[in-house]
């Protein structure tokens, strides 16, 4: 177990990097990660959706078709707070690079 740990734990530092650096695939491999439970990361749809929301700004056609997919399985509160997250993300990579 502590190697699936390990492992998911390479995927998300992996992909924050690329996500940083305002990567649409980083954020829409980083949307299926959280998504699937890829690599032993947990299953946490709010975080998909923040990921997948992400990616779709970054031009990701798929990252839009897979954010629309979850948020049928989400409620309207969930959603909200992916889309807080996401415009978070947005501000602090803004005052990064700054």
């Amino acid at each position: 177990m502590a190697s699936s740990a390990k492992s998911a734990q390479f995927l998300m530092e992996s992909r924050l990097t690329g996500a940083s650096f305002e990567s649409a695939q980083a954020c829409f491999e980083l949307g299926v990660a959280y998504s699937c439970g890829t690599g032993g990361v947990t299953i946490d749809l709010i975080e998909a959706h923040k990921w997948f929301n992400l990616a779709a700004l970054g031009g990701s056609e798929e990252g839009q078709a897979l954010r629309a997919e979850i948020a049928e399985e989400m409620t309207a509160r969930e959603i909200a707070e992916a889309q807080r997250q996401a415009r978070a993300w947005i501000a602090a990579s803004q005052a990064r690079a700054a």
